[in-house]
């Protein structure tokens, strides 16, 4: 079994003096032996648990037993806020058992210090080669990343597990009082430094870098999708392992590659670079446990456009590489690799993994001085477009309580309250606890079966007592107009505020009017687009008619319209997303032969890629008269990012693509969030960086559900999700061009549509946007 721990002299000496003058522990602390599991605590009487990402979980006998759902299910201890350092306390202990040379990531969550009550500070450590039998594990606390303050340690979350599928345990978690047995010893030995780690070439090329010359970046890991969903990095080439690892997680401009075996590998392309007289190697900081081996591959062509690939490997023993679990900056000269043509370089790719390694930015070096590449700081977040004044408005309507958590059924209304399938909530006390950092997730508590009327309250407004996380959006939902749940849409739309900024640390007021709704068909609120795992506990929402003394209400921002269905009678809309690009041209054919516009939402950093043909194939449709609208640069699920930089970056990249392809002619303020995941923060940054407050946020009324049944064995539920969506009015679609089934299901889509009497055209169009081209 491994693990990271770091063996260095000075740091080891200054923890034993820590824990000398420490006022010292007298035994283990106990976090959890699974004794409160129904109670849904642990030993301490904080919560525990795995917010339903796993597919089963169950405690007996001091453990817990899983099955992962996927890479990104974890289970997680809370507790209060442990002075581990001047506690005493050396090491965290418990028992595991998995898969057979599986492993995990264990997070270590900090705060600044005891008197933060939200947010945290995440550390890691990966424990490797499990033995496949019950094995107690003991990790120093000496042996995370990120120096975390040990004297403010609140919780634990096991994750990335190797092997999702099969069965789990975790059990008997305890921090041990005093030095742990494998800790780190008094007098560890120093280790080399980085000077001797790096390889010593016996001819190094003499190569004199351009003035300026600057790290020419291969990948900074920004983007999870950008890497494991599109299969890019930074160069806009092919990076992928082609589904060989057991898990690939990026965070904090690193990458985590988790082997499933030692036949997993991992590549990132370069296309035919020439890096002669400018660049003399290949730089980027490692993270991993003693003992980690792996091989590196250097390929390059004969002749550039040729398929006569040249490879030359060296492992990392080879290179002098060796790894203590700290990071460190690893690098190569090209001339290391016998034969290498440095004026064609085509990859590099990593493979015969003995354990899990974490990367940081990836690139070529100048010169002949290997230098690091540092990932530039997130960009400054312009203030989005402010619409109302902050001024506190005035309400004589009466105060109610909409839900008060003493009923798991319904409100305090005698509405029905709930979260949808696979939202993590835990009723108790008259408290509602939300634990989950799904984006998609959702509560609601409604006002009425059908419309409730709330213009008498637009001067009044919406109180939330919590604690805890306020990283969540509130939405006002509005109804259709029929107030029928039976036709599409229901809801017909909803403006959503971000909670942090109406809130103080235990309230949150939101004033009814900053609702961009029709206020006549109020259905409810609904708390959506939570963005960290930190849980949110809520005791009371209710209307109030006024806000304590003193409050600084902020002003309401721009959020753009939420978009379900068309506005223009009688119209009716294909608005396709992305898809393979061997399918498009099939696409065209049919709209054409259809003789219908369609409005086609395209991700950005495909559409700049040559290779996929997308930027000529959506000139020719553009050309045809058919409406090009933006779908974010790499297809995550931006309201689930974990600060705006990150979305920023997704839109301004998105933004800049469509203008290299299109030029001027390319603006749109038609905006498809990847996987219909909505939330304020998204719809605020779209609303300013496409400078209109009403920017069209374009969603669905049919779906066609391709996601769910093109690779099934009955493709043709498909046409059925299409029809049982327009028989209940929907007349906005969502479909992908992903699959062939849904592709050939296209033309029946059409002639379904047609029939109905509606005339078919794009999105703009539908929607009546003065600015759209007129109807043919």
């Amino acid at each position: 079994m491994l693990f990271d721990r770091r063996l260095v002299a000075g740091l080891a000496s200054l923890w034993t003096a820590s824990l000398a003058s420490a006022a010292t522990c007298t035994s283990n602390l106990v976090i959890d032996n699974f004794i409160k599991w129904t109670e849904g605590v642990n030993n301490l009487d904080w919560q525990n648990g795995d917010d339903g990402s796993m597919t089963s979980i169950a405690a007996a006998a001091g453990e817990v037993v899983f099955v992962p759902r996927a890479l990104d299910s974890y289970f997680y201890e809370s507790f209060p806020c442990q002075q581990a350092q001047t506690s005493g306390y050396g090491g965290l202990q418990f028992t595991v058992q998995g898969p057979s040379n599986g492993s995990f990531s264990l997070e270590l969550q900090t705060v600044a210090d005891c008197n933060v009550t939200t947010g945290h500070n995440s550390s890691y450590n990966i424990v490797g080669n499990l033995t496949g039998q019950l094995q107690t594990v003991t990790l120093p606390l000496l042996g995370f990343d990120n120096n975390p303050n040990y004297d403010a340690i609140v919780g634990l979350v096991w994750t990335v597990f190797s092997s999702y599928g099969a069965q789990w345990t975790i059990g008997n978690i305890t921090l041990v009082c005093g030095a742990v047995p494998g800790g780190p010893p008094p007098t560890a030995t120093v280790l080399p430094t980085r000077s001797t780690i790096a390889p010593t070439p016996t001819t190094v090329p003499t190569v004199a870098p351009t003035t300026a010359c600057s790290n020419l970046l291969i990948d900074d890991w920004e983007s999870q999708s950008r890497l494991t969903f599109l299969g890019y990095n930074a160069m806009g080439q092919a990076s992928s392992d082609d589904g060989t690892m057991a898990s690939i997680v990026v965070s904090g401009h690193r990458v985590m590659l988790t082997p499933s075996s030692t036949d997993s590998y991992f590549y990132s392309q370069f296309g035919c670079l020439d890096t002669q007289n400018k660049y003399g190697g290949i730089s980027f900081k490692i993270r991993a446990a003693r003992g980690t081996t792996f091989a590196v591959t250097m390929g390059w062509f004969q002749t550039c456009g040729s398929n006569n690939l040249k490879t030359a490997t060296l492992t990392s023993t080879q290179l002098k590489w060796s790894f203590d679990g700290t990071e460190r900056l690893y690098w190569f000269p090209f001339s290391v690799f016998t034969g290498l043509d440095a004026s064609k370089l085509n990859m590099i790719y990593f493979s015969t993994f003995n354990a899990a390694v974490i990367l940081g930015p990836m690139s070529f070096y100048c010169g002949t001085t290997a230098t690091e590449y540092i990932a530039p700081p997130g960009g400054a977040i312009s203030a989005p477009l402010a619409l109302a004044t902050s001024v506190v408005p005035v309400s004589n309507a009466k105060s109610f309580v909409i839900d008060s958590f003493t009923n798991q059924e319904t409100n305090a209304l005698g509405q029905w309250h709930g979260g949808e399938d696979g939202m993590a909530a835990v009723f108790g006390n008259n408290k509602l606890t939300i634990l989950t950092n799904d984006s998609d997730a959702n509560w609601n508590t409604q006002l009425a079966d059908g419309c409730a009327d709330m213009r008498a309250y637009s001067g009044a407004y919406l109180h939330i007592a919590y604690s805890g996380s306020n990283k969540f959006s509130v939405a006002l939902q509005q109804h259709n107009e029929k107030c029928d749940d039976n036709i599409q849409p229901a809801p017909e739309t909803w403006d959503s505020l971000e909670a942090a900024r109406y809130a103080s640390a235990k309230d949150i007021y939101m004033p009814i009017n900053h609702f961009n709704i029709n206020l006549t068909r109020s259905i409810g609120f609904n708390l959506r687009g939570f963005y960290t795992r930190d849980p949110t506990v809520i005791t009371k929402i209710e209307i109030v008619d006024s806000v304590p003394a003193g409050w600084t209400m902020p002003k309401k921002l721009g959020s753009g319209n939420l978009i379900f269905a068309c506005t223009r009678p009688n119209s009716f809309a294909f608005a396709i997303d992305d898809g393979d690009p061997k399918l498009a041209k099939r696409v065209m054919e049919i709209v054409k032969q259809a003789d219908i516009p369609v409005t086609f939402f395209t991700v950005g950093l495909p559409l700049l890629d040559p290779t996929t043909g997308l930027g000529d194939i959506y000139k020719e449709m553009a050309s045809h008269g058919h409406q090009i609208a933006l779908h974010s640069y790499t297809h995550p699920k931006m309201e689930g990012l974990p600060d705006v930089a990150g979305i920023d970056w997704e839109i301004n990249n998105d933004l800049g693509a469509v203008k290299q392809v299109f030029g001027d002619k390319g603006h749109t303020n038609y905006f498809r969030p990847p996987f219909g995941t909505e939330g304020a923060r998204m719809r605020q940054q779209i609303a300013h960086h496409f400078k209109d407050p009403n920017a069209k946020i374009v969603m669905w009324s049919i779906d066609v559900e391709d996601w769910l049944w093109a690779l099934t064995p009955t493709p043709e539920n498909q046409l059925a999700a299409f029809k049982r969506d327009l028989a209940s009015g929907g007349n906005l679609v969502v479909m992908h061009y992903l699959y062939n089934t849904t592709v050939e299901y296209l033309p029946e889509f059409i002639r379904l549509a047609k029939a109905t009497g509606k005339k078919l055209m794009r999105v703009d169009q539908c929607m009546e946007d003065p600015n759209a081209p007129p109807l043919t």
